[in-house]
């Protein structure tokens, strides 16, 4: 192989990247809901989120590494960087949520969790819809940009269900231990529909900019 082929990018390999992130994001979401629907065998089931995490940080690790020897990429390298690394973040927060909910000796899942949680499995599957469009993404970006709004959409719902779950939370009288442990977990999972909400933003730049 030629030093410029080494310098050529696989025309698929980024796009390849981002997919298999989205995946995991889809399975560690998912995962997490399932655990606030049936919270038994908690330490398995918060380790099995753990080790779709570490997947996941292999899979970014080697498309960082990608994008520092590749001298041509599918479109900015700050853009991928970005994308990369809120696609990241995204399943990080959900893998902390999980990790709370092994360590806080929870004995009583807080029902608003579930409804949040699969917020965040709704957007990870339209995240997953809009990463896999961005390979053809000059033949359908309509699509794209819908699942972005979706994305979007999604977010404000877990907002909006975040303020409500607070209130609901110090209005039932739990005891202020209680009340900081289900905020601290509340505020990881809608964090994570931020950065998911982040990575709407950047594959809606990616489109407008190349489509």
């Amino acid at each position: 192989m030629t030093m410029l082929e080494k310098l050529m990018p696989k025309s698929d390999d980024f796009f390849s990247d981002f997919e298999a992130q989205a995946a995991t994001v889809v399975e560690g979401a998912k995962l997490l809901k399932q655990l606030l629907e049936d919270f038994t065998d908690v330490p398995r089931k918060c380790q099995a989120i753990k080790d779709v995490e570490h997947k996941a940080d292999d899979i970014t690790h080697r498309a960082f590494a990608r994008l520092h020897t590749q001298f041509i990429t599918p479109f900015d390298r700050a853009e991928i960087h970005r994308l990369l690394s809120r696609i990241d973040d995204v399943l990080d927060l959900a893998d902390a949520a999980a990790e709370r909910l092994g360590l806080y000796d929870i004995d009583q899942v807080l029902p608003e969790a579930r409804d949040l949680a699969a917020v965040l499995v709704a957007q990870a599957l339209k995240m997953e819809e809009a990463v896999k469009g961005l390979r053809n993404m000059k033949k359908d970006p309509e699509t794209i940009l819908e699942a972005c709004k979706e994305m979007n959409v999604l977010e404000n719902q877990a907002d909006h269900l975040t303020r409500t779950t607070m209130a609901k939370l110090f209005k039932r009288g739990n005891d202020p231990l209680t009340v900081i442990k289900w905020k601290e977990i509340i505020d990881l999972i809608e964090t994570a529909t931020d950065r998911a909400e982040d990575v709407a933003n950047v594959i809606e730049g990616v489109v407008l900019e190349h489509a």
